[in-house]
């Protein structure tokens, strides 16, 4: 049966540590100054790029995994496909597989895309999860958790916090799963407003709707940025506001001892400030760099079989 990775949900926690240690091999080669060396892993397949979002860091990642790993990469511009002429979804896509394409890595503002794909398209045809909606990002997550890995050894009885708009971010969601099933304790910290409405009892992680000292005792702190565009009005009462209230600023650091994540994009002075951007606990540019190693992994392990 053909292999897909259309959420965390799916992966056993075998899975994940296997993903997770196929990856350190490649980062070894990404971090090193030497030149990558040659692939023919994929050699034959074409992988096609499907976003129908913008992105620059998924995006980029998955184009470069692929071509690393000698596939044939396609990514097609989306918002100027016969989508804009009326075309169905469904239609485009199997316009798109019957040029034979071996895996369709999608992106898309819908959540619940990749999945009604998966029903449309033939069993051969591999679909990976770039992000859906407000549902999941699997690849993040499964580099978020690399990131952590090798920081801290091990994520079991580790305190991750992640703090943000979490109820329209398909990263928490991903993330909350996968540290979840890692046995780290995850706490969210976020307004009323964007917190999810079952996050407890759907994801088994802590509940807060104000910082107190909980990034005190924290290993590390995942933020995450405002999601404007998800929001049919605002939720919360300004980008100031909410920097003093849930922003990683100096003063709020200076009592923590965590790693910074961030998946990007980043708006500084709003979610976090520079000096903990630019600190030397901030592993965001580590986390872009695990990002194309996962990515690595994640089309190893499917075409496996």
């Amino acid at each position: 049966m053909t292999r897909d990775l259309l959420g965390i949900r799916q992966l056993s926690v075998d899975q994940i540590i296997d993903l997770l240690k196929r990856s350190d091999g490649y980062f070894q080669h990404l971090n090193s100054t030497d030149p990558f060396p040659e692939s023919t892993l994929l050699k034959g397949r074409t992988v096609a790029n499907l976003f129908f979002e913008n992105s620059t860091r998924t995006r980029t990642s998955f184009e470069l995994a692929e071509k690393r790993l000698g596939a044939t990469s396609v990514s097609l511009s989306m918002q100027t496909s016969s989508l804009s002429k009326g075309e169905s979804l469904i239609d485009t896509i199997k316009v798109i597989d019957a040029m034979k394409i071996d895996c369709m890595v999608v992106r898309h503002s819908s959540s619940g895309v990749p999945a009604l794909l998966r029903r449309h398209l033939p069993e051969t045809t591999r679909i990976i999860n770039a992000g859906d909606g407000a549902h999941e990002h699997p690849t993040q997550a499964l580099l978020d958790a690399a990131t952590l890995l090798e920081k801290l050894g091990s994520l079991k009885g580790k305190k991750i916090v992640i703090i943000g708009d979490i109820k329209h971010s398909r990263v928490a969601r991903s993330n909350m799963l996968l540290l979840n099933k890692l046995g780290a304790n995850v706490s969210i910290i976020a307004p009323i407003t964007l917190s999810p409405n079952s996050g407890a009892e759907v994801f088994g992680v802590n509940v807060r709707h104000e910082i107190g000292n909980e990034l005190n005792d924290a290993d590390a702190v995942i933020a995450l940025r405002i999601q404007t565009e998800r929001q049919a009005q605002s939720l919360f009462p300004g980008l100031t506001d909410f920097r003093e209230r849930y922003g990683l600023t100096p003063t709020r650091m200076a009592k923590a001892n965590s790693f910074i994540l961030h998946p990007g994009p980043v708006n500084r002075s709003v979610e976090l400030d520079d000096e903990a951007a630019d600190s030397e606990k901030s592993v965001i540019y580590r986390q872009v760099k695990r990002g194309v190693a996962i990515r690595m992994a994640v089309l190893e392990w499917l075409f496996e079989n």
